[in-house]
């Protein structure tokens, strides 16, 4: 028989008994640093993130410091990061834009902050969650996706469209607190490939418990499938 979704509210307080301490795990200072570490974390480990700022803020303390750098001297500071080289030009183009449209202040709606360059829906949720408790949704990492659609709160796979059916599930005041509690529990119990149902106290109220390797995960390409024809090499990364 196929077991029925808890309500997700009792679910969130299960979630937080097991991870009383769920919390963003970039590390920062400020509403500045936190911007900063959230886009530089785009395809990249927080534990990577962690390990390249603290040189990075060292040199450059705000927005302005950073505005006037010369990409060549950022980018060997976080060259250990995926797509540094973009990231570099995505920094210091969103300090720049801080310094002559905030006054190097980091603006706080979802407006402003997606119109910063290397800025989405989900670093300015990271952001308006985290610094002022105000997020416009919840913020949808690959763990969030995953874990959602293993606890049927979702049926879909865009971010977007996750962060709509968790926007309409959960109460408003509910949103920053579950993405903690989703990252950390994918982070440390519901892996992708080798979950621990057996160890996972929501076993008795997840849908998916006991087969959830196979819910939320992207679907591998089958032994002998065609594959399409080999990249360019004149590509760019986005």
């Amino acid at each position: 028989m196929k077991k029925a979704m808890a309500p997700p509210v009792e679910t969130l307080a299960l979630l937080e008994q097991i991870h009383p301490d769920a919390h963003c795990e970039l590390d920062h200072e400020n509403a500045f640093q936190l911007l900063i570490a959230t886009v530089l974390s785009a395809q990249t480990t927080d534990v990577s993130v962690n390990k390249a700022t603290p040189k990075l803020f060292a040199l450059y303390k705000d927005a302005a410091a950073l505005a006037k750098a010369d990409p060549a001297d950022v980018e060997p500071l976080i060259s250990m990061l995926g797509f540094f080289r973009q990231k570099t030009k995505s920094i210091i183009g969103l300090c720049r834009m801080l310094v002559d449209e905030h006054g190097g202040e980091v603006p706080k709606t979802m407006a402003d902050l997606v119109a910063l360059p290397g800025v989405g829906r989900k670093t300015a949720n990271v952001v308006l969650g985290v610094i002022w408790n105000t997020p416009d949704g919840v913020v949808v990492d690959t763990h969030v996706q995953r874990i959602s659609q293993r606890l049927g709160w979702t049926k879909n796979t865009e971010p977007a469209k996750i962060e709509r059916d968790l926007n309409d599930l959960l109460p408003r005041v509910e949103w920053d607190r579950t993405s903690h509690l989703l990252i950390f529990h994918g982070r440390r119990i519901c892996f992708a490939r080798k979950p621990d149902c057996a160890g996972c106290r929501l076993n008795k109220v997840c849908p998916s418990a006991f087969h959830a390797e196979n819910v939320g995960r992207k679907r591998t390409r089958a032994a002998g499938q065609a594959r399409g024809p080999a990249p360019t090499t004149n590509k760019t990364h986005s």
